[in-house]
C-alpha cells in the first residue's frame, strides 16, 4: 500500500529554519528591522508555497511505473504548451524577481534573472525526479523554465519601475537588504 506524503509537514519546518537563517543573518550583519524581517518571512512563505505546489504530491511505497523516465521530461519548447500555463508561470515569477531585488546586495537584472533561472531550473529538476522517483505528479518542462524567468524579469521591471518615483523609492529602500 503507498501513501501521499502530505506538503504541510513537510514545507512549514524548511520555511521556518530559513526564516530563522535570514533572520540570524540580517541580525550579524546589523541588518535586521520589522520591514527586511518582513521580506524574510515574504520569502519564505512564497518559497514555501512554491515547493507545496510545484514539487508535491509524492507517494511512499508506490509501485514502480512501466515508463521511461523521459515521458516526465519535455524538452521541445511550445510542444503543446497553454497560453494560460505560461501566464501562470509568469504570473508566479514575478514576486521572486521582486523579492531577489530586495535581498540581492547589488540588483542588477543579470543577477535577478540568475537567481530565478537557478531557481526554476531547481523545480523543474526536483519535478523530474520525484515524478521518476516518488511518484510526483508534475512534469519538468523548457517552457516552464522559459516562463519563470520571464516572470522574474518583469518582477525586477516592475520595482525597478517603481522605485524611479522618489517616495516609492524611499519606502522600498527601508525593505532592502543592502
Amino acid at each position: 500500500m503507498f501513501h501521499e506524503v502530505p506538503a504541510l509537514p513537510v514545507v512549514l519546518p524548511v520555511a521556518l529554519t530559513a526564516f530563522v537563517v535570514l533572520l540570524g543573518r540580517l541580525r550579524r550583519r546589523g541588518r535586521l528591522t520589522v520591514p527586511r524581517a518582513a521580506v524574510a518571512a515574504s520569502l519564505c512563505v512564497y518559497l514555501g508555497g512554491i515547493i507545496a505546489n510545484t514539487v508535491f504530491p509524492v507517494f511512499v511505497g508506490r509501485p514502480a511505473r512501466d515508463v521511461p523516465w523521459s515521458a516526465f521530461l519535455v524538452l521541445v519548447p511550445l510542444a503543446d504548451y497553454e497560453v494560460s500555463d505560461a501566464l501562470l508561470n509568469v504570473a508566479l515569477f514575478v514576486p521572486l524577481g521582486m523579492l531577489a531585488s530586495l535581498v540581492l546586495t547589488r540588483p542588477s537584472w543579470w543577477r535577478v534573472l540568475s537567481v530565478t533561472a537557478v531557481t526554476s531550473l531547481a523545480i523543474e529538476t526536483t519535478q523530474y525526479v520525484t515524478a521518476n522517483v516518488l511518484g510526483g505528479g508534475h512534469i519538468a518542462d523548457v517552457d516552464d523554465l522559459a516562463s519563470n524567468v520571464v516572470g522574474g524579469a518583469l518582477g525586477y521591471v516592475l520595482l525597478s519601475t517603481a522605485t524611479r518615483i522618489p517616495a516609492v523609492r524611499g519606502l522600498v529602500d527601508r525593505f532592502r537588504w543592502r
